[in-house]
């Protein structure tokens, strides 16, 4: 790839190791969504949003890997790449979906404020918040996060009435609101990050927008200024420096700046030209090892239902549970990121606050040997119903999928957990049988990425808890797959339930508001009370004998039943252990396994 003019940008260090972000042509094709088509040089639509998201997603996967191996801050976890790709990918699906849906026939408001044509395509504001919305649900990372952000920014602009503003001072305005909003979005800014990069871009485009340029000089110039602010990142922030590597979420964003400005310019530069403004790619840098950086060891991630005030109080409770913290969003629904040491305590400061979902908890044990230059071999991803199960396992290494009650994760999000594992092989636990057909489709789809993934068929949280247990990551993966079936095929597992309504069951008929007791998933106690049901299921689950009582407390179950349940294992099964956790939120009232 040849090198950068020095003439046009001068004072750019010669030795620094970053990827071409060049969104043009490329050996490696993928599908994309929709055929991006030319657009005029001055104009701001719905297929001009389009277009942009295509080419975006195109470029941050031509990228993908090797801003990966460049991602050393906040930390050298690998993944940068793969999750601003994933956060676009989210972000073009909503809006191929928003624009799919749109009614024909329907009359709407085009971007210079006019009536729009009987069935006509949908608004520019239909489209950018489309756009920003899929972004802010399918955010990843720290990086995808502020990308996010920074289009609801833009959205915030380019869905509103232009007035009198022609397209190129309108995106040179989304732009600006874009680079604030992010600012505002991260409890401590950086400079030297994604978000320097943004600001430089927002102030070149306010330039030209101020010149009267059109929109893709507009992009052009934000294209160019971001460059130039990328090169200038190592100068600003140590750990870059020490690496040799420019920023790699400043990386992703030149990428998608670049596809904005391919988009509005209607002009396929040809590959040598882009190549000329880009930047040669040595050998990937080697990061800095995040041991030595230190730092909290997990990532929690969860969209939220919740008010402004009280996300403003989550922010400063998060803001003293860890770092990295950026929370992004509004109107309602936020995206919550934040790097801590208590996943739990993390998860608990959203239920305070809101309605978390959607949870995701990793741990950088892997991420850390993955940026050393080592894929983690072999990860567990567990289905989990209940906050209090996700922290437990996640504490044990695996990646976590939330079930909450009545919403089963469905392949998308199997797949993406499996993606965030990171390893070439993978062992799933789906949770409960109602699951095991997405789990299936998800492995089926992970297989054709080369990763080679195993399904355990559990029915239960416990089954899946006792799998977990003898998981050997250092051993074969079929004597592993092999192991953590046995444990979790050799655990009986038991719940109890409250009824709804009057129905006929395998225990007889039952009323609503009666307590279910369930053993292998059928109906094996009718109770009017929590506790003597669940001792009267202990009774029979350890009548076929048992050397460990797993206990999973729902949230609204007091300590006296735990206490009651481990009391009646003591005196009558001397041999017996027993063990209590806390399901948390969106467990069900009482778990029991057995094995």
């Amino acid at each position: 790839m040849a090198a950068a003019d020095p003439a046009r940008e001068p004072g750019r260090p010669a030795d620094l190791r970053y990827p071409a972000v060049n969104p043009g042509p490329h050996k490696e094709e993928r599908p994309v969504p929709h055929e991006p088509q030319p657009q005029p040089a001055d104009e701001l639509d719905a297929e001009a949003v389009r277009t942009w998201s295509s080419l975006a997603v195109a470029a941050l996967g031509r990228a993908r890997d090797d801003i990966d191996a460049i991602n050393v801050y906040p930390v050298a976890d690998a993944d940068t790449g793969t999750n601003l790709y994933l956060t676009a990918e989210s972000a073009d699906r909503a809006l191929a979906e928003a624009l799919g849906k749109a009614p024909a026939g329907v009359s709407e408001t085009t971007a210079d404020g006019q009536p729009g044509a009987e069935g006509r395509a949908p608004s520019l504001s239909h489209a950018v918040r489309a756009y920003a919305h899929g972004a802010l649900i399918g955010a990843r990372g720290n990086s995808g996060t502020i990308l996010a952000q920074l289009l609801r920014g833009v959205a915030d602009v380019l869905g509103e009435d232009p007035g009198d503003r022609g397209p190129g001072p309108l995106l040179a305005q989304a732009l600006t609101r874009a680079a604030e909003e992010a600012y505002e979005a991260v409890a401590h800014p950086v400079e030297g990050t994604m978000l320097t990069v943004a600001a430089a871009a927002a102030r070149a485009g306010e330039a030209a927008g101020a010149a009267a340029g059109t929109a893709a000089d507009v992009a052009l110039a934000a294209y160019d200024g971001a460059r130039a602010a990328l090169a200038d990142t190592p100068g600003q922030l140590a750990e870059l420096g020490r690496a040799g590597v420019v920023d790699a979420g400043g990386c992703g964003l030149v990428a998608v700046l670049g596809a904005l400005w391919q988009a509005l310019s209607g002009r396929q530069p040809a590959p040598e030209a882009i190549r000329g403004r880009a930047v040669p790619v040595p050998q990937p840098a080697q990061p800095c090892d995040a041991e030595e950086q230190g730092g909290p060891a997990y990532e929690v991630i969860y969209l939220l239902e919740a008010a402004e005030p009280d996300v403003a109080q989550l922010r400063e409770r998060l803001d003293g549970l860890g770092d990295s913290l950026v929370v992004v969003g509004g109107d309602g629904l936020w995206n919550v990121h934040v790097h801590v040491d208590d996943p739990g305590a993390a998860v608990e400061a959203g239920v305070v606050a809101g309605r978390p979902y959607r949870i995701r908890i990793t741990h950088f044990g892997d991420e850390r040997r993955r940026a050393r230059g080592e894929r983690v071999q072999r990860a567990v991803v567990a289905v989990v119903p209940g906050e209090g199960l996700a922290g437990l396992c996640g504490e044990a290494g695996a990646t976590t999928v939330l079930a909450r009650t009545g919403e089963a994760p469905d392949t998308t999000e199997l797949l993406d957990a499996i993606r965030r594992a990171h390893a070439r092989e993978v062992v799933l636990l789906p949770g409960g049988a109602d699951q095991r057909a997405a789990a299936a489709a998800a492995a089926e789809r992970a297989r054709a990425d080369g990763v080679r993934v195993a399904v355990i068929p559990t029915r239960s949280a416990v089954q899946g808890l006792a799998a977990l247990a003898v998981h050997d990551p250092d051993g074969s993966f079929d004597e592993d797959v092999v192991a953590m079936t046995a444990a979790a095929g050799a655990t009986r597992y038991g719940e109890l339930a409250v009824a709804e309504r009057q129905s006929f069951t395998s225990a007889g008929i039952c009323q609503a508001g009666d307590v279910l007791g369930l053993i292998d998933g059928d109906v094996a106690v009718i109770g009017s009370a929590l506790d003597d049901t669940a001792e009267a299921v202990l009774e029979r689950m350890l009548g076929s004998g048992g050397e460990l009582v797993t206990l999973v407390l729902g949230p609204e179950v007091p300590d006296a039943l735990a206490a009651r349940l481990e009391a009646y294992v003591q005196h009558g099964h001397l041999a017996v252990d027993t063990v209590t956790y806390r399901g948390g939120r969106h467990s069900a009232p009482l778990l029991i396994g057995v094995e």
